[in-house]
C-alpha cells in the first residue's frame, strides 16, 4: 500500500477533551507519561502505547485517548487502568460483539472505536471519566510483521501529544540473529535541538533507538510549538544476508524461514503495462499517470521488452507486439504516453485479454512476464458482469505469469481488482488520489522492477501448518517468508528445501539447521514466533476468503476466527469489545476492512456537484467537473447513505443560500451555512450553543466567544484545542472538530484549484437528542430499486421518484473521493420546502 518501503507506522497522537474555564484549560489535564515501546524480534514487531493522565480538576471530566495504527497491524490488548482497578478490552467473535454493541446503541450510550484513517492508517480512539483529581492510564498493544521492501524495513513513528510531556520516551529495540547491516534515522523529529534527544546503539544483532526529549525540547523542533511535538522518526535498517539459503529460526515447536537471496542474475522482463483513459480518469489523475508512465519507461533495462495499452470504450495499442526497451523505441513510446487523453467509458475485460494475448504471442525463454492493469473504476461497458471477466482473465493466462491491479482513488471496485489479482498470482494495490500519485505508481513499479526467481517452491520435511508455499516471482529487495509447526520436537536437525528458475535454469537452496542449538530468541520473546505463525496464518487465511467457496470457504474462516480468538487478534472476523468503568458504555473495536474508503458519516453531508453529460444511467459517459474553467455552479449537491444499500441518495439545493443546516432545540444548538453564487460548499458556518456560546468559521478564520472572553485560530497554523464549558474545540491542518454538549461535528476545509469551502460531517448523533434541518435527516430512510423501468426509478416513502446515476466528490472526507449517488428532488427526501430550512441571519 504505499510506496518505496513498508512504513510500520506507530503513532502517538494524544487527545484531550475537558470542561474547564477556558483561562485554566492548560491545567486541566496533565499527560504526566507517554511512552511508546517497539520490540522488533526478527522482523515481528510488537508495540506497546502507555499514556498516564491526571484529571486536575476538582469535578469529573471525560479524558480522550487517540492513537493511529498501522493497517498491517493486529490490536491484541487494550486497558485502561483507574484508581488501582484495571479494565481489559475482551475480543470476542464480531457477531457476539455487534450484538453487545447493538444493545448499547439502543440506549444511546457507545459508538465504534477504530475506523480507516488514510493511507496506512486505523484510528483508535475512546474516552473515559475520570474523577476530580484522579489518574488514569491507557495501554494499547498491537502487533505487526514487517515486510521488507525494496531492501529495508521501516518503523515510522508519530507524536502529536497535543500538550509538551514531561516524561515523553520513545524505545525502540531490533533483534536480528544473522546481524543488522545498516541503521538510519531521520524525520522530523530527527532535526535541529531534538537531534540531541536522539541515541542510537548498536551490537552484533541488535540496535537501540532512544528519543527522550526534555519539555523545553518539544517546543523548539521545526514542527513543534506551545502544543508540543507534532512530527515523524523514521527508522530504517536491514540485516546481512550472507546465507544466501536463506535464515531459519526455531523455537518451541515453530520455525519460520526468511529467504531473500541477492546473489542472482536479473531476469529480463516481459511487462505490459494497460492503462484506463476513460473519463473518469480526468485532469489530475491522467496527468499523474503520464507522468509516472514517464518515469518508468526510463527506468526499464534493455533487455525488457514491453508494451502499452491503453482503453476506455476501445482497446488501443501502442505497437500490436512487444518490443525491445531500446533508446529509440523508448523514444516513441514516450510520445505515445504523452498523447493519451480521458474520454469513454471502461472496457476493463477487452483491454486485459488483449494484454494477455500480447504476452502469449512473443514467448522469450529465460524471461518473467508481469501484467499491470492501472484503473479507477467498474468495467462499464463491453463484458461487464465482473465474474465473467475474471473467468476470462483466469483461463486466458493459466496463471502463468502475475496480473497486478492498480486502482486509483476510493470508488474503485477494489474487492474485484483484489480478486482478479490474487487468482491471477498479483496483488491489489490502491493508488490515493493525492498530489504524489505518480510517486506512488512509481514506487510500485520499482518493487517489481528486478525479478530473481520464478516459481518458487519451499519444502519443509518434517513441518506441518505451514504458511504459503509457492510463489510465482521473487523480485530483488524482497523478502518470502514462510512459518509453520516442526511435527517432531525431539529432533535435533530441520531441512528447508528451496526450488525455483533462475533465468530458464533450475536452482535449488538446501539447508540444514541444528535444532538443539541454543535459541537465540531471549527468554522474554520465547512466544514471539508462535505468534508470528498466527498471524501470518490468519492474514493468508484471510486474503484467500475471495477466492473460495461453499465448504471450504467455511472452514478457513473458521480457523481464521479460531486463530483470532485464542491469540486475541482484532481481524475482520473479531471485535475487541470495551467497557467504560463508571458509565457502562460499550465500546467496540472493528477491523476496517482493507480496500474500503474511510467510514462515512451516518448523516447527510454535502458533496460538490459534477456537471454530467451525456446519460445519467449505471454507466455514465462522461464527467466535467465544476471548477474554475466549469460552468457556474448554481447549485449544492447534499448526500444522504442509506442503511443496507450501497448508494446513497443526493439532492440539489439551490445557491446562494443562508441554511439551517442543525439544530436541536432542548440544549440551545444551531448550525448554520451560508453559500455564495459561483461557489460550492459553504464559504461560512456558524455555531450557537446555550445562548452565550458562539463559533463563526471561514475559510481563512475561527472565532470563539463563550460571552466573556473570545479566542482566533486560522487555518494553516499548528495543532491546537481550546475547551469551555460544554465545549470542545481541536484544530488541525484542514479540519476542526467541534463538540458542543452531546452533539460533534467535523468541519473540514477544502481547496479546489484556487477556491476553498467548508464542508460539516455530523460525527455523533445521540438518540435522545431531536436534530432538525438539512443535516438532522435521520439515517434511517431506506427506498428500493424498480426494475424493467426503461428511465431510473426508486420507491421512496411509498412514492415512485424518478432519478438517475450522477457522480460527486464526498467532502465529507479529507480526500473527497468521487462517489456515484442517486439524485432525487430535494422535496422528496426531506418533505419539506426549502424556505422550511433557511433562516435570515447566520
Amino acid at each position: 500500500m504505499d510506496r518505496a518501503a513498508l512504513r510500520l507506522i506507530l503513532l502517538g497522537v494524544f487527545l484531550i477533551s475537558a470542561t474547564s474555564d477556558p483561562v485554566k484549560k492548560k491545567q486541566n489535564v496533565n499527560i504526566y507519561s507517554f511512552y511508546i515501546n517497539s520490540t522488533i524480534t526478527s522482523r515481528y514487531a510488537t508495540t506497546v502505547i502507555t499514556s498516564r493522565v491526571a484529571n486536575t480538576l476538582n469535578e469529573s471530566q471525560a479524558i480522550q485517548f487517540e492513537v493511529k495504527i498501522p493497517k498491517n497491524a493486529f490490536i491484541s490488548k487494550f486497558r485502561m487502568t483507574i484508581e488501582g482497578k484495571t479494565y481489559d478490552g475482551v475480543v470476542k467473535e464480531k457477531e457476539e460483539a455487534q450484538q453487545q454493541y447493538n444493545q448499547a446503541v439502543s440506549r444511546g450510550q457507545s459508538a465504534g472505536l477504530v475506523k480507516s484513517v488514510g493511507r496506512t492508517l486505523e484510528d483508535f480512539k475512546t474516552s473515559v471519566t475520570v474523577a476530580a483529581f484522579s489518574k488514569v492510564t491507557f495501554e494499547l498493544t498491537y502487533e505487526e510483521l514487517l515486510k521488507r521492501r525494496l531492501g529495508k524495513y521501516e518503523l515510522l513513528i508519530n507524536a502529536q501529544p497535543m500538550q509538551p510531556v514531561a516524561d515523553f520516551k520513545m524505545d525502540v529495540h531490533i533483534q536480528e540473529k544473522p546481524g543488522i547491516s545498516f541503521l538510519e534515522v531521520k524525520g522530523d523529529l530527527s532535526t535541529g535541538d531534538l537531534a540531541n534527544a536522539i541515541k542510537t546503539t548498536r551490537a552484533d544483532k541488535d540496535a537501540w533507538v532512544t528519543f527522550y526529549p526534555t519539555r523545553d525540547q518539544q517546543t523548539k523542533c521545526k514542527s513543534c510549538g506551545e502544543n508540543g511535538l507534532n512530527g515523524d522518526l523514521l527508522i530504517t535498517y536491514d540485516v546481512e544476508r550472507q546465507n544466501h539459503k536463506g535464515e531459519v529460526m526455531v523455537s518451541n515447536g515453530y520455525f519460520v524461514h526468511y529467504f531473500a537471496p541477492s546473489d542472482l542474475p536479473r531476469i529480463p522482463k516481459n511487462v505490459v503495462f494497460i492503462i484506463d483513459q476513460s473519463s473518469s480518469m480526468y485532469d489530475r489523475k491522467i496527468e499523474q499517470t503520464r507522468l509516472a508512465l514517464l518515469r518508468i519507461l526510463s527506468d526499464l533495462g534493455e533487455d525488457d521488452h514491453f508494451g502499452l495499452i491503453t482503453f476506455d470504450s476501445e482497446v488501443n495499442f501502442w505497437k500490436r507486439e512487444l518490443l525491445k526497451a531500446t533508446e529509440e523505441n523508448l523514444k516513441n513510446a514516450k510520445s505515445f504516453v504523452k498523447e493519451i487523453r480521458d474520454r469513454g467509458a471502461t472496457d476493463i475485460n477487452a483491454a486485459v485479454l488483449a494484454g494477455v494475448d500480447m504476452i502469449k504471442q512473443h514467448p522469450r525463454e529465460g524471461t518473467a512476464s508481469i501484467l499491470i492493469l492501472l484503473t479507477d473504476g467498474d468495467p462499464t461497458t463491453g463484458e461487464t458482469n465482473k465474474e465473467k471477466i475474471m473467468a476470462n482473465v483466469k483461463e486466458a493466462t493459466g496463471t502463468k505469469f502475475p496480473l497486478y491491479c492498480l486502482g486509483f482513488g476510493y470508488d474503485v471496485n477494489f474487492d474485484f481488482l483484489t480478486k482478479m489479482s490474487l487468482e491471477n498470482s498479483g496483488v491489489a494495490r490502491r493508488i490515493y488520489e493525492d498530489s504524489d500519485a505518480d510517486l506512488q505508481l512509481q514506487g510500485f513499479y520499482e518493487e517489481v522492477a528486478v525479478p530473481l526467481l520464478t516459481d518458487i517452491q519451499l519444502k519443509y520435511p518434517g513441518g506441518t501448518n505451514l504458511t504459503k508455499t509457492s510463489f510465482s516471482l521473487y523480485f530483488n529487495g524482497s523478502e518470502i517468508v514462510v512459518s509453520g509447526q516442526i511435527t517432531d520436537n525431539s529432533v535435533e536437525s530441520f531441512t528447508t528445501e528451496v526450488i525455483a528458475v533462475s533465468k530458464g535454469n533450475n536452482v535449488m537452496y538446501q539447508d540444514t539447521i541444528m535444532t538443539t542449538d541454543p535459541s537465540d530468541v531471549p527468554p522474554e520473546n520465547e512466544d514471539f514466533m508462535q505468534r508470528l505463525w498466527a498471524y501470518l496464518t490468519v492474514k493468508q487465511l484471510l486474503e484467500r476468503q475471495v477466492l473460495l467457496k461453499g465448504q471450504e470457504k467455511e472452514d478457513e474462516k473458521k480457523e481464521a476466527l479460531k486463530l483470532s480468538l485464542k491469540y486475541q487478534f482484532v481481524t475482520p472476523l473479531t471485535s475487541m469489545v470495551v467497557t467504560k468503568p463508571q458509565e457502562g458504555d460499550v465500546e467496540v473495536a472493528d477491523k476496517p476492512k482493507e480496500g474500503e474508503a474511510p467510514p462515512r458519516p451516518p448523516a447527510p453531508g454535502f458533496s460538490q456537484q459534477h456537471h454530467s453529460l451525456g446519460l445519467h444511467d449505471a454507466a455514465v459517459d462522461h464527467l466535467s467537473l465544476g471548477g474554475m474553467d466549469s460552468p457556474t455552479v448554481h447549485s449544492n449537491r447534499f448526500l444522504l447513505p442509506v442503511v443496507g444499500q450501497s448508494k446513497p441518495l443526493c439532492f440539489d439545493v439551490p445557491v446562494p443560500h443562508k441554511l439551517r443546516l442543525l439544530q436541536d432545540s432542548a440544549s440551545e444548538f444551531s448550525m448554520n451555512g451560508e453559500s455564495l453564487t459561483g461557489q460550492n460548499g459553504f464559504h461560512q458556518i456558524t455555531f450557537h450553543y446555550k445562548t452565550n456560546h458562539h463559533l463563526t468559521i471561514n475559510t481563512t478564520s475561527i472565532r470563539y466567544h463563550d460571552g466573556q472572553n473570545q479566542v482566533e485560530f486560522l487555518w494553516g497554523q499548528e495543532p491546537t484545542q481550546h475547551n469551555t464549558e460544554g465545549v470542545s474545540l481541536i484544530l488541525r491542518s484542514n479540519e476542526i472538530d467541534v463538540t458542543m454538549g452531546k452533539i460533534h461535528i467535523v468541519i473540514l476545509l477544502h481547496k479546489e484549484k484556487r477556491d476553498m469551502c467548508l464542508c460539516p460531517a455530523v460525527q455523533t448523533r445521540p438518540k435522545d437528542v431531536n436534530l432538525t434541518g438539512i443535516l438532522g435527516k435521520s439515517p434511517d430512510i431506506s427506498y428500493d430499486e424498480i426494475q424493467g423501468t426503461q428511465t431510473p426509478t426508486l420507491k421512496l416513502k411509498d412514492q415512485e421518484v424518478k432519478t438517475s446515476r450522477v457522480m460527486v466528490k464526498d467532502y465529507r472526507l479529507a480526500s473527497a473521493p468521487l462517489v456515484g449517488c442517486w439524485l432525487v428532488p430535494f422535496q422528496a427526501v426531506t418533505q419539506r420546502e426549502l424556505s422550511d430550512l433557511t433562516v435570515t441571519q447566520l
